[in-house]
């Protein structure tokens, strides 16, 4: 009877042992990567670019855009369409932010078609290929804590590292002064750890992204858009 209930409790050991290994092999993560620091002309130019973007200068910043560039998957595209779309005179332009959030969050050089191009951030172009980009988003950050609640003062049930994540939306907290945004997030990984984010940890791999080409020997920004 003894050996028995041994044998039992042993195989209950291992079968836990098991199944938290393979929850552990379920967990995804897209970590950071930044090529931009290769090129010295491109990383001399992003210096100067975010020094711009965190000073608001305008002047700079439209220079910088390229004459065709993409705003959206719907418009005509162009630097005035760029202007009028982010109200980039206001003081109240959300452009700083987003701008700043994508040129200081890595990124990677590509070639499409005969152009060589940089997209940040990285989370664009290093998303994995297998996953649904509208289904999942990752963390962007580094031990970011998951509460139990939606609370800074809740418990950290675990921390997350650029984890890939499934949202649920339903039971997130809405920003109710702001239509469309979020405060905290509810969020699964994919080894099956729940609870809720703060909402600026969390980035879908299509949202807002910056693309860059070098044309005549000077950087130009040929893209800022969310989608796909």
């Amino acid at each position: 009877m003894e050996q028995k209930l041994i044998r039992v409790l042993f195989l209950s050991f291992v079968f836990l042992f098991i199944s938290t290994i393979v929850s552990a092999q379920k967990e995804r993560q897209v970590l950071p990567v930044d090529e931009g620091k290769i090129d010295a002309s491109f990383k001399a130019f992003r210096e100067k670019l975010i020094e711009a973007v965190r000073k608001r200068d305008v002047k700079y910043v439209v220079g910088i855009l390229d004459p065709a560039i993409l705003n959206s998957f719907g418009g005509d595209g162009g630097i005035e369409e760029f202007k009028e779309m982010w109200k980039i005179d206001s003081p109240t332009s959300e452009l700083w932010d987003e701008l700043l959030i994508v040129l200081t969050n890595g990124g990677s050089f590509f070639k499409e078609g005969e152009n060589n191009l940089f997209c940040a951030p990285y989370s664009f172009k290093h998303f994995p290929e297998d996953l649904d980009a509208f289904e999942y988003q990752m963390i962007f950050g580094n031990n970011v804590n998951l509460r139990a609640q939606p609370d800074l003062k809740a418990k950290t049930v675990a921390q997350l590292s650029y984890n890939v994540v499934k949202v649920d939306y339903e039971n997130s907290v809405a920003n109710k002064n702001k239509e469309g945004e979020y405060l905290w997030l509810k969020v699964e990984t994919l080894g099956g750890k729940k609870g809720f984010v703060n909402a600026k940890y969390v980035r879908s791999p299509i949202d807002y992204r910056a693309c860059f080409e070098k044309k005549n020997g000077k950087w130009k920004m040929t893209t800022f858009v969310a989608g796909d």
